[in-house]
């Protein structure tokens, strides 16, 4: 594997968008993420570069990449980190510090190399390394047409926690809550 993988700073904010404009023309990009193409292309230059820089507020939040030698970009996984006492991501409160997987992309022709497995485990070393809080969970949510993604999350230890949550815009579809298993994270 020809990449660094490394956390995403504000300086990066152009690549970050170019990046997941690609990611949103992917044919599984609609049941892979809850945005469009159209509605991220036409958000302006100041959500990309908030969006590049992380954190805001009570919210932690880390973007990996993968990076080639010639600086171009082949995947990315962005690691949100939900307080005890919050709500999360989806609006619901939290019991124990977690972090939430989301945004994975990895370019077609980068798949099955392990590039998403490098990915994976920056951003859980992140997640576990953190001072404050101490994250005891790390999990994602997954579509239920999705099953190359939940393929790959069962691989590498995660399993259905036996949540399930309605997909915005389309409440016929669901998306199964999977989590590490916690002697998987103790490896990693």
């Amino acid at each position: 594997m020809n990449h660094v993988i490394r956390a995403v700073t504000g300086e990066d904010w152009q690549q970050v968008k170019e990046l997941r404009l690609e990611a949103l023309r992917d044919p599984v990009a609609g049941i892979a993420f809850l945005d469009t193409y159209d509605s991220a292309a036409s958000k302006p230059d100041e959500f990309w570069r908030a969006r590049a820089a992380g954190s805001r507020g009570d919210m932690i939040a880390q973007q990996f990449v993968a990076e080639r030698t010639d600086g171009g970009w082949d995947g990315s996984v962005t690691v949100l980190i939900e307080r005890a006492g919050h709500q999360d991501v989806l609006g619901a409160p939290t019991a124990v510090d977690q972090a939430h997987l989301v945004g994975v992309f990895v370019r077609p022709e980068q798949r099955g190399t392990g590039l998403a497995r490098a990915l994976f485990d920056a951003a859980i070393a992140f997640a576990h390394e953190l001072d404050e809080p101490e994250v005891s969970r790390v999990r994602l949510y997954v579509h239920q047409d999705n099953e190359r993604a939940e393929a790959f999350y069962r691989k590498i230890g995660f399993t259905r926690s036996g949540r399930s949550v309605p997909v915005p815009g389309d409440e016929s579809s669901v998306e199964h809550e999977l989590v590490l298993d916690q002697s998987v994270t103790a490896l990693a």
